[in-house]
Formats: structure tokens, sequence, C-alpha cells
């Protein structure tokens, strides 16, 4: 199991670059709404609620998650080559901005849609799989799912679909912007129920 004392190390190292990035930019709200309602709106809303599955709801996401997010995606260190075209042109400060502007949007409530999923999904949120080295999920996203930007999102509330669909990406490698390879080593031990049942459980979580 991933230790307390491994994950303070972990974010003692990461803390201070964000902190150092966050010192040299600037939020404009007004900016970012602008680019939210022209740029992002197709696939995220507006206001960060996403209208389908296919894409992640920001509204209420960590500001910090989503700017490292953007910035990912900007230098391909997370590739998808779609938003690497939308995050191309911004600016650290767009990023930045952008990120509070989302995480200041009200979430819409979700909810889970099987309740015994739900109930497999609980057991791993909270104990983890001790047998198969998988540590309990509210250990970095929180009992109630709310996150610790900038290093772990949100999951409270989000799409089940795009929550088992970021952790078949963890699982298969396609996605590799998880510090220290920890969301790939935890995926990589998940069976497809297993993810289909906490993030069934993530997507009721207030």
């Amino acid at each position: 199991m991933i230790r307390t004392t491994a994950l303070a190390v972990l974010l003692a190292a990461t803390l201070p670059v964000f902190a150092s990035e966050a010192a040299n930019t600037k939020v404009d709200l007004e900016k970012a709404k602008q680019i939210a309602s022209s740029v992002c709106v197709a696939c995220h809303g507006a206001d960060g609620n996403a209208p389908t599955t296919a894409f992640p709801i920001l509204a209420g996401q960590g500001a910090d998650y989503i700017t490292k997010q953007l910035g990912n995606f900007k230098t391909m260190v997370r590739n998808n080559p779609i938003m690497f075209g939308m995050a191309a042109t911004l600016s650290d400060d767009d990023m930045k901005s952008l990120g509070v502007y989302f995480s200041r949007q009200e979430h819409k409530a979700n909810a889970s849609k099987d309740e015994a999923l739900a109930a497999e999904g609980r057991t791993l949120w909270r104990r983890g799989d001790f047998a198969k080295g998988i540590p309990a999920c509210a250990s970095c996203h929180g009992p109630a799912g709310a996150g610790l930007p900038a290093q772990f999102p949100r999951l409270a509330g989000q799409y089940a679909e795009y929550t088992e669909a970021q952790l078949n990406t963890f699982r298969s490698g396609e996605r590799a912007n998880d510090p220290a390879a920890m969301m790939r080593t935890i995926a990589a031990k998940l069976s497809d129920r297993q993810i289909k049942a906490v993030a069934d459980y993530a997507a009721g979580l207030h």
C-alpha cells in the first residue's frame, strides 16, 4: 500500500513547483469567462458542467488541478490532440484564470446508477483491496471525493463514464501524467469490475 509518509514526500516535492508558478501568474476571470464561453463551451459547457459523459465536469474542480492539466495538454505531457489544439494558444495567465473560473462554478448534482456496483465501489473507496495491494481511494481523493489540488482531482459527482475511461487509460499507460506513476500503478491492479464500481460510487459523492 501507499503509505502516508510516501505521500507526504511526494507532496513536499511537488507543491513548491505549483506555488512558484502561481506567484508568477495573474488571474483574469472576465477573460476566462470569455474563453470558456467561446472555446470550452462545446465540450465542457460554459459553466464547466459538461453536456455529455464523454467530457469531464470541470465545475467545482480544483483550480490548480485544472491549470496543471491544461499545461500538460499544451506541452503534450498528457497526449490528447484535441486538447493540445485548445491549450496551444493559452498563456500561463489564461490557464491559471480558467482554473480559478471553473473551480468557482456550481457543480450540478450527479448520482450513482447501480446500487450494487456502487456498494462495491464504496468498499474500494474507503478501504481499498489489501489482497491486491490497492490503497483506499479516499487516502488521496478524500472521504467525500473533494481531492487535493493540484495533485489529486475532485472525483465527487464526476461522470462515471469519464472516470472509468481515465482509469482505463492509466491502466493501459496511454495516460502518463500522474506523479510518480501513482495512478498507473494502482489502475494496473484494478479489474474491469472494480474500475466500474469505484467510478459509479464516485459519481454519487457530494
